[in-house]
């Protein structure tokens, strides 16, 4: 039996969360005058208005990886995948617990991190390279290897700040894939690129854990967390839910969607700051059984702001994309909204899939952030089979489907 090359003994994180009321807004006049006010106040008179509260991003986690083991880490949005890895990392330190490490750690948890915009793509190599812990021997005996597998030998003399989001998630995939670290720790990056690469990143990772190095992957595709991973951990707000082989887990994971999404739960889940998910909900009952079904969504706004765009994402059980809702088309775009509700319900004439489990995720930008949100909710497509009548829409160039939708926006303010 291999020794454990990672131990994490309980392990927590807190986040202190500050909020500040009575102003939407900070104008650099206010910020002078409140500077002047608390010259001659006491020290603590300048947040009169503000309060905090403690967020434990994890709590009490526990788990040791063997060498060798090639781990997927899944969970929902805010679950705590990417503050663990960043406290396995050493990004940022654990409050509370320890962790101990038996080897070199590569990671790659944003796309360019550790790059400079100015510099050329090869300058990067070298310079990404030393920030991961490779000698300037090492980087340049694997410097051919990792251009060829980042496919940017057109442009390895030009500033990375010119690079598209693909072209700087393959190269920094590629440096840190290189490095040969005996723990290679991989977030949820590979989306940026096309499928192509994707399925080059998989067969890299495969191909380390294959030299008996240990992978830690987090993913919301469960295709590739199954065909590469062979055990897991199910995080949920902080907490380990499950762990173990590849199949128990992701049974559970899913299972628990299907039964606890926003549209069935009844708890708020937050989008981001001001701004929750009261209800989402696609078919009664979360079966569609016929051609069309409904469809509800109900948002809890807590501050003013615009909603820029909004969109219904749809994807497979595998975490394939399929289909989409454009909430465009029925007024969220450049949308002002005030605290309150915004609901928006409708229905969809013709669901173009096969039968199935789905989950359902929501894109949403605002002029104060902007993110995905998956595994929301999810619903089971009943009857329908590939060699039956029901033709699908044809999809569109990006690979998924554009449902058509009628639907009503309605804005309501706080009781």
């Amino acid at each position: 039996m291999s020794e454990p090359i990672i131990q994490v003994e309980n392990l927590s994180k807190r986040y202190q969360i500050k909020h500040q009321s009575g102003e939407r807004y900070t104008a650099l006049r206010d910020v002078l005058a409140r500077k002047v006010k608390n010259l001659f106040s006491s020290a603590t008179s300048g947040h009169q208005n503000s309060t905090s509260e403690d967020f434990w991003a994890l709590k009490d986690v526990s788990f040791q990886v063997n060498q060798g083991d090639v781990v997927g880490i899944i969970g929902r949005n805010g679950a705590g995948k990417s503050t663990l890895l960043k406290i396995l990392s050493r990004i940022t330190a654990p409050t509370e617990g320890r962790i101990t490490l038996g080897g070199r750690v590569a990671s790659l948890l944003e796309v360019g991190t550790g790059f400079h915009p100015e510099l050329t793509g090869r300058e990067n190599i070298f310079l990404n390279g030393a920030i991961l812990g490779m000698t300037k021997a090492e980087i340049r005996s694997k410097f051919d290897e990792i251009v060829e597998f980042a496919a940017v030998e057109k442009f390895l003399d030009t500033p990375v700040k010119r690079y598209s989001s693909g072209m700087y998630v393959r190269l920094a995939f590629a440096v840190a894939a290189h490095l040969e670290p005996e723990i290679l720790v991989v977030d949820e990056v590979l989306a940026v690129g096309d499928a192509q690469f994707q399925k080059k990143c998989l067969g890299r990772m495969s191909a380390v854990a294959q030299g008996g190095k240990t992978v830690l992957f987090v993913s919301h595709n469960m295709a590739a967390i199954q065909s590469l991973c062979t055990r897991a951990i199910y995080l949920d707000r902080g907490v380990i839910r499950q762990t173990g082989p590849i199949g128990d887990v992701l049974k559970v994971y899913m299972a628990n969607i299907q039964n606890n999404g926003a549209g069935s739960s009844g708890d708020s889940m937050n989008l981001g700051p001001g701004l929750k998910i009261r209800d989402l909900t696609i078919a009664e009952g979360g079966v569609v059984s016929g051609e069309g079904t409904s469809f509800r969504i109900v948002l809890q706004v807590l501050r003013p702001m615009t909603i820029q765009q909004s969109a219904l994402l749809i994807f497979c059980e595998a975490g394939t994309r399929v289909a989409m809702l454009d909430l465009r088309s029925v007024g969220v775009e450049n949308l002002p909204v005030t605290e309150g509700t915004l609901a928006v319900e409708g229905s969809i004439a013709t669901v173009p899939l096969i039968e199935g489990d789905y989950r359902v995720g929501m894109w949403l930008a605002t002029d104060q952030y902007y993110g995905n949100y998956l595994d929301l909710t999810s619903f089971h497509v009943s009857g329908r089979s590939l060699s039956s009548d029901f033709i699908p829409l044809p999809a569109s160039e990006r690979g998924y489907v554009e449902m058509p939708f009628q639907a009503m926006l309605t804005q309501t303010g706080n009781p």
